[in-house]
């Protein structure tokens, strides 16, 4: 499983990397978080609003920062 958080580096995007990392400890599973912060590579995913989280290519989130059971209901799916 591959997740990604989208955002140029502002508290909120802090604040979901943060969050997407713990709640995929708390799960047990396994899965790579990679922060995206270039602008062209967050433009590509038509996302216009940070933080954003994509879950396997596709996007989960745009424009807040998820709650740990939100990222724990995308990792089950």
């Amino acid at each position: 499983m591959e997740i990604k958080v989208l955002g140029p580096g502002c508290a909120k995007c802090k604040k979901a990397e943060e969050v997407v990392k713990e709640a995929v400890a708390e799960a047990g599973v396994t899965a790579e978080v990679e922060k995206v912060t270039g602008m062209m590579d967050i433009a590509a995913y038509g996302v216009l609003g940070t933080p954003a989280v994509v879950v396997d290519g596709q996007v989960k989130l745009v424009g807040k920062v998820p709650t740990k059971e939100q990222v724990k209901s995308w990792l089950a799916e």
